[in-house]
């Protein structure tokens, strides 16, 4: 993150559309209120990050959101000194810049990062809500305004991969899933434009992949990739050929299960 970012790059200035499944919102509303983190629990690809927009526009707070993945280090968190100009000088990362300016600051896919570098937020995630960065001395107390929030995809985890207690016991958890038929049909005739029976079509080819989730598919569509399709519909793409560019290609890579998740599109489309 450029030394020279400000909290107001990372507001949420138009309220994104976010279609609620349950009592999310205030559950969050509640949480954040009082203080407490939030962990997002969910299959990829079904809102947990357009959520997190919405909260951060509906409450006006700047988002800094942090893409875990292996070589996340508790420095790309906190941050570093670099060389400006011939001269030594602290750049704050965004977990440290969300604290400072009572931004929220949520880490997508936490299970992704090391696992010394997510004892990083403990500090934050319980009533101490500080974040003390070694290399200048410094102990940063949370103002109210401040939110932490983490998601993680549950059916992706392995013994190696899964979120500690100690780390998870401190989280307000929301679950999320894909939305019912016929709101996940609405949201896509919204995101996209398409039609609502070719979108309903896509929902229920969504449903038929999702059957497949452990014979032989890691996951099924996620509502985002049925966006996707129905983007590439609206532009005059054959719909099966739409499904298999944006849905059949990118969950798997299998000749066989490619073929048979193809023959299931072309029985709809």
């Amino acid at each position: 993150m450029p030394a020279t970012s400000t909290a107001e790059e990372f507001r949420i200035s138009q309220s994104p559309f976010y279609a609620s499944q349950h009592n999310e919102i205030q559950v969050f509303e509640a949480a954040y209120h009082n203080r407490i983190p939030i962990l997002l629990k969910g299959p990829t690809g079904c809102g947990k990050t357009r959520f997190m927009e919405h909260m951060a526009w509906k409450l006006q707070r700047p988002l800094f959101t942090v893409s875990c993945h292996d070589d996340l280090t508790a420095a790309d968190l906190v941050g570093r000194y670099l060389i400006v100009g011939g001269e030594t000088r602290w750049s704050d990362g965004p977990l440290s810049r969300a604290v400072r300016t009572g931004g929220i600051c949520y880490l997508d896919e936490i299970v992704e990062a090391r696992k010394d570098t997510t004892v990083v937020i403990h500090p934050l995630a319980d009533d101490r809500r500080a974040l003390p960065i070694e290399k200048t001395g410094e102990l940063l107390v949370a103002s109210d305004e401040f939110c932490l929030a983490i998601s993680y995809n549950p059916g992706y985890q392995s013994v190696l991969k899964d979120l500690k207690q100690s780390t998870r016991q401190r989280f307000v958890s929301i679950e999320f899933n894909y939305p019912p038929a016929g709101l996940e049909t609405e949201i896509i005739v919204r995101e996209s434009g398409l039609d609502p029976g070719m979108a309903g079509q896509l929902v229920k080819f969504a449903g038929m992949t999702r059957n497949l989730k452990g014979n032989g598919l890691e996951e099924g569509a996620s509502t985002r990739l049925l966006v996707h399709a129905a983007k590439l519909m609206v532009s005059d793409i054959d719909p099966r050929a739409a499904c298999r560019g944006a849905i059949s290609e990118t969950l798997t890579d299998d000749p066989e299960m490619l073929k048979a998740v193809n023959e299931l599109s072309a029985s709809l489309f």
